[in-house]
């Protein structure tokens, strides 16, 4: 038995609650420790789904929430420590290199970029503490990020439960998965960043 099977039958003698409680978890902390695989854990949810264990908007809900409240975690610490503190610590999984392209980014995009959190794997994390740096607006903050989660979380929950009752091969297949899926996404970035530039040409021309 793989440690897939064996997660996965882990997952299955618990109380749905204590499931879906597990994953809104992962979703959160996946935020404070980014290399924890919580994007991973929700499709493993999704695959229960697949095949009958759980309800799809049950595993829904949970993971958007944390995802959400891991990020407003950041944004609410970064708008505590201010810039110093980043910048001089240096941690691990926010490096004075990621808040410092964060802080351009934000200069050139906006809260733009807040809508887009999820689909940045390698400086989301950072996007929401330079987020709190800032000290941009709460409520429109709280809305951009629950859209950037919901439609994040969709789409890894749309893929894991399409492998429905052939889970056992997500383990052959996650890494070409994953790569491309972020491909799919960079070209769908690139395009969203085309058309944010000729907007913004088109508004200087008028």
């Amino acid at each position: 038995m793989t440690y897939t099977e064996r997660f996965l039958n882990w997952l299955e003698t618990l109380p749905d609650f204590l499931v879906y409680l597990f994953l809104g978890l992962s979703a959160f902390v996946e935020n404070l420790f980014p290399p924890i695989p919580g994007d991973t854990i929700t499709a493993f949810g999704a695959l229960l789904v697949g095949i009958g264990g759980l309800n799809f908007f049950g595993v829904y809900f949970s993971t958007t929430l944390g995802s959400l409240l891991g990020f407003l975690c950041l944004f609410r610490i970064g708008g505590y420590l201010g810039r110093h503190f980043f910048i001089k610590k240096n941690y691990r999984f926010f490096k004075r290199e990621d808040i410092l392209k964060a802080e351009e980014w934000f200069g050139k995009y906006g809260y733009f970029l807040i809508a887009f959190n999820r689909f940045l794997p390698g400086i989301r994390s950072a996007i929401a503490v330079v987020g709190g740096i800032l000290h941009l607006k709460g409520i429109r903050v709280t809305l951009l990020a629950l859209l950037s989660c919901a439609v994040w979380n969709l789409i890894w929950i749309l893929l894991g439960f399409g492998l429905g009752s052939n889970w056992e091969i997500i383990e052959a297949r996650l890494s070409a998965l994953r790569t491309t899926y972020y491909v799919t996404l960079l070209i769908v970035f690139g395009l969203f960043l085309v058309f944010f530039i000729v907007w913004k040409w088109t508004r200087k021309r008028k």
